[in-house]
């Protein structure tokens, strides 16, 4: 994908705040035509600068109250390990996200359960990765959540 454009960064910012407005609406939102609209969401999408588009949800409205930050530590570091990991985070319902990190962790999720033994039978599945150690950190306020990229 070419460098964005102003016209491109403010599409992707209307979209980031509102994904369902109409093609029409950011086309003059934007003061371009809607097929010159259409084109450029088009190439936004080709080029997976725009990933997916979706619908956010109260996590606490549909019972998933309590966030939770897992750190992991594994003392196995080969291809073996990490694809078993891989395999068992992905099929583990309520992990949001994880990422591999540099320094003395090795793991970071964040995952959304109903409660405590919901964290339990997600931590269960974890275990399963045959990991070293596994601390949770329970989310008490969000202070701030966005999914807004800085354009």
């Amino acid at each position: 994908m070419d460098v964005l454009d102003s016209t491109d960064k403010k599409l992707l910012r209307l979209l980031q705040v509102d994904a369902a407005l109409s093609v029409a609406d950011l086309a003059e939102r934007v003061s371009i035509s809607k097929s010159a609209c259409w084109r450029r969401l088009q190439k936004l999408e080709q080029g997976e600068v725009i990933r997916q588009r979706v619908t956010l949800l109260n996590a606490a409205r549909v019972g998933l109250g309590l966030t939770v930050f897992i750190t992991l530590r594994t003392n196995q570091h080969n291809e073996a390990w990490a694809r078993r990991f891989r395999e068992v985070v992905q099929g583990v319902e309520g992990v949001l996200e994880v990422y591999r990190l540099g320094g003395q962790l090795d793991y970071l999720l964040k995952a959304v359960v109903a409660d405590m033994p919901d964290y339990d039978r997600l931590y269960q599945q974890l275990i399963g990765a045959d990991l070293f150690d596994v601390s949770a950190s329970f989310v008490m306020e969000e202070i701030k959540a966005t999914t807004v990229l800085p354009l």
